[in-house]
């Protein structure tokens, strides 16, 4: 079942094209399992998956969604209302973010004035730069509204890309829009705290074709299969990087949510 979709943060210097040896690793343990949550999860009351969910084992890790839906966070599209509840009760917590590209975020409402300056640093002509500040601004308002939410210091950070969102014909403004996205997070994270990519091999090749993203530690494979079925797509990458996740669906006493495999 695929993501439903609908500290002020000082933004320092750009990075431009990490080295691999450059990019932290998950510390995911091979055929262990977790579950992803978000907004749609929060009740009342907030629905944290039990230990005794299927499969029925502990927990490892989760990964809790930071945005209500939207990839930018603002009093139209607040975000996530129970954040810190559901990050304090998951064992290492993981966040993502929503992402996605429009026109209309390129204009003040949405790009800050902190990436707007550090996207003329970017190369790429305007609009690439004003895609690439787009990125910025989405990765930097989710980072504060994560920290105001106590959700600090996570395992990594996942960047959800489905084609349900708002995404240009243009690849390329895609792909930049993505790269601000992880050259912010990295910038603002420790150097062990990894970034990777949620979608599928479809949805990905749809938003930035076959153009690379730099800086990214692997894939987190989107799937509606059951649990038994996940460990056949840990070789489905999209992005030519490692798979670590893959999402299943699962349910509790009636209560629907994605399940993670680890690869």
């Amino acid at each position: 079942m695929f993501h439903r979709l609908k500290f002020a943060l000082p933004v320092g210097a750009a990075i431009f094209g990490l080295l691999p040896n450059q990019v932290g690793a998950f510390a995911y343990t091979s055929a262990t399992y977790g579950y992803d949550i978000s907004y749609p999860q929060c009740g009342p009351p907030v629905f944290i998956p039990p230990s005794l969910a299927s499969p029925s084992q502990a927990w490892n890790f989760g990964v809790i969604g930071v945005d209500g839906g939207w990839p930018f966070i603002s009093t139209l599209h607040p975000g996530n209302g129970c954040l810190g509840q559901e990050y304090q009760g998951t064992v290492s917590p993981a966040l993502y973010i929503n992402t996605g590209y429009a026109t209309v975020y390129t204009d003040a409402n949405h790009t800050t004035t902190q990436c707007a300056t550090l996207s003329h640093s970017v190369n790429g002509n305007s609009s690439q730069r004003k895609a690439w500040a787009v990125g910025c601004s989405e990765a930097s308002k989710s980072m504060s509204y994560a920290a105001s939410q106590g959700a600090t210091y996570p395992s990594g950070w996942w960047l959800d890309v489905e084609t349900a969102n708002s995404w240009s014909s243009n690849t390329a403004l895609n792909q930049y829009t993505i790269q601000g996205l992880v050259d912010t997070i990295h910038q603002n994270s420790p150097p062990s705290v990894p970034v990777g990519i949620y979608s599928t091999a479809g949805q990905w090749a749809g938003v930035v074709g076959s153009r690379k993203v730099t800086g990214v530690a692997g894939d987190w494979v989107a799937t509606a299969v059951p649990a038994q079925q996940a460990p056949a797509y840990c070789s489905q990458s999209f992005t030519g990087d490692r798979v670590w996740l893959v999402q299943y669906t699962a349910s509790y006493q009636g209560r629907s949510f994605d399940g993670d495999y680890a690869c």
